[in-house]
């Protein structure tokens, strides 16, 4: 019986047919930011912007082999899986049926159109994945089809995998360690599996998606009670069976949870400074170096940006979330005198670096005060501190509301 890793290898022989491998490149910024030798693997630049067609390609190209019959691929997904199965089956020449959610953005379901061509179905189905899950599942069994799982399939972990022999190859020796993103676990249970323990790894999730975290710390895969979708290329509710098989040994210490908001700031840093267009997902790795930042210094480090499909109508809230996270942005509720003067006092405080980015009156809350939705941008978060005490010196009531998610659904 062959190996995990000759199985992998013959997997990324195979996919020269597909693409040829993904960029690995040095990132000067990232280097010298974090004193390391700082390389990101390429996977947002694959023809569908992420790693997942390579599962795809992997698994239907061993189910065509040992059932030339069996044309019809079945999946359920939003996002970047469905695009991978979509370009696999015009590749193929198989007919696919892509099951996707009533709210998936259109933008998503144009491309999955596009890269499937007349070999594909698209079937809007519910307002919540596992909805779409089973109606796949079922349409599945009805018509005789193979079910693609997005990464709990044997045969998609070995595909995406090839991620880890073409970081080898073009490395030319293996790093000292790889960062790469969690979701369901077929890439980190591919990259390991082809790694053992040749190379250190950390596997980084978003904090409102830790599936990965959660199963270690249970002993088995256990469902999250909620999950945070900012990050939707990664924010898995539960992690599969199978890559926790395969990742069960990692310990805790090498698993990394983020914040949502802080890979905003990555991923605005990326596209302003290097130009590269990160989705969420395909960011947590490269936002992992902050935290690691004391640990690679010296190292040869592989981060796997897993890919960019990203919406551009999304920017605005990126940065919203960026500037609030970095404390450079907030939100109040202001109790303001209703006396001739004291707006022109309140501007009067403001400092040189700050800025009014919203100014809405809410109600008069009393007689003689009125409540105010105020947003305020500053060059240094540190500025606030010095706003907030001018404000209390001059009697202007106000209550904080950037972290009150309640608050903030009504009102921002």
């Amino acid at each position: 019986m062959t190996s995990f890793q000759d199985r992998a290898i013959l997997a990324e022989r195979a996919i020269r047919a597909v693409l040829p491998p993904t960029p690995l490149q040095r990132n000067v910024h990232l280097s010298e930011k974090f004193d390391a030798d700082i390389w990101l693997k390429r996977e947002d630049l694959s023809p569908v912007r992420s790693y997942k067609l390579r599962g795809a390609f992997n698994a239907m190209r061993k189910v065509l082999s040992d059932d030339p019959e069996k044309g019809h691929f079945v999946c359920a997904s939003a996002g970047n899986h469905a695009q991978g199965v979509a370009y696999m089956c015009k590749h193929f020449g198989v007919k696919g049926t892509i099951f996707m959610p009533v709210t998936t953005p259109q933008q998503k379901i144009d491309k999955t159109r596009i890269f499937g061509g007349d070999t594909i179905e698209i079937k809007l189905i519910g307002d919540y994945f596992d909805v779409t899950l089973r109606a796949a599942q079922s349409h599945c069994t009805e018509v005789n089809g193979h079910f693609l799982s997005p990464f709990d399939d044997e045969d998609v972990i070995e595909g995406q995998a090839t991620v880890a022999v073409e970081i080898e190859s073009q490395l030319g020796a293996l790093p000292d360690r790889i960062v790469l993103p969690v979701g369901g676990g077929g890439l980190s249970a591919g990259t390991r599996s082809y790694f053992g323990e040749r190379c250190a790894m950390n596997f980084v999730e978003p904090s409102g998606g830790a599936c990965l975290f959660s199963a270690l710390r249970a002993g088995r895969p256990v469902d999250l009670e909620q999950v945070d979708t900012f990050a939707d290329g990664a924010a898995v509710g539960r992690i599969g069976m199978r890559t926790f098989e395969r990742l069960k040994s990692v310990s805790l210490a090498d698993t990394i949870q983020i914040q949502e908001d802080r890979v905003c700031i990555t991923m605005l840093e990326m596209l302003n400074i290097e130009g590269i267009v990160l989705e969420p997902a395909g960011a947590l790795a490269l936002d992992a170096l902050i935290d690691l930042k004391d640990v690679v210094k010296g190292q040869t480090v592989v981060c796997i940006a897993s890919g960019g499909n990203f919406d551009f109508e999304r920017l605005p809230e990126v940065k919203e979330r960026a500037q609030r996270f970095a404390g450079l942005k907030k939100y109040f509720v202001l109790r303001m005198p209703q006396r001739p003067g004291a707006l022109k006092e309140f501007l009067g405080i403001l400092g040189p670096d700050d800025d009014i980015s919203r100014f809405e009156y809410l109600k008069k809350s009393a007689r003689n005060f009125g409540s105010v939705l105020i947003g305020l941008e500053t060059k240094k978060a540190e500025n606030f501190a010095v706003l907030l005490s001018k404000l209390s010196a001059a009697g202007f009531g106000y209550t904080d509301i950037t972290d009150d998610e309640i608050l903030a659904q009504f009102l921002i």
